[in-house]
């Protein structure tokens, strides 16, 4: 994205068309193999993304940026269609995908965000956001007391939030 806004219409031709088969398989996921609406939403996304291209902020991860738009895109069509799913209780499972292709490009973002951070808070951030670890069980994993480790969880939450600014601004 950033060789396309550079002026590089090579890198953004390759970048529109790997998106493509992403953002092709994400509405596959949300709607169903079969529905004739996966391409029309790609396109529409496709095109959203061209669009405000000049408004994505080059600081900030892409991969969250491109499907938050798609998000929006899926939501405007299941207005435009009064779309209204009901699912029974005992179909819940469904819900919750046991794999999730977009996981490994958030992953990135994600690592590349904590990889700003000194490796003892890296390690409590991981620890206490990512892997669900108690603040007790963080503190006593890295040597440190549980206030030591609630400090240092806040300010790197202060400082990741500093680096990629708050989204309401």
């Amino acid at each position: 994205m950033i060789a396309g806004l550079g002026g590089d219409g090579r890198a953004y031709a390759e970048l529109l068309a790997a998106m493509g088969g992403y953002l092709r398989a994400h509405f596959r996921r949300r709607l169903g193999a079969g529905s004739a609406d996966v391409e029309d939403l790609v396109q529409e996304t496709l095109i959203a993304i061209h669009v405000k291209r000049e408004m994505y902020d080059r600081s900030q991860p892409f991969t969250p940026w491109v499907y938050g738009i798609a998000r929006y895109k899926l939501l405007d069509h299941f207005r435009r269609i009064g779309a209204r799913h009901h699912v029974p209780l005992d179909d819940a499972g469904e819900l919750f995908a046991a794999e999730n292709p977009e996981e490994g490009a958030v992953r990135r973002d994600v690592d590349k965000l904590l990889s700003k951070l000194p490796a003892r808070q890296r390690r409590l951030m991981q620890d206490v956001k990512l892997s669900g670890f108690s603040m007790e069980e963080a503190a006593e994993r890295s040597g440190i007391s549980v206030s030591a480790a609630k400090v240092s969880v806040h300010r790197s939450m202060k400082r990741l939030e500093n680096e990629v600014g708050d989204e309401d601004r």
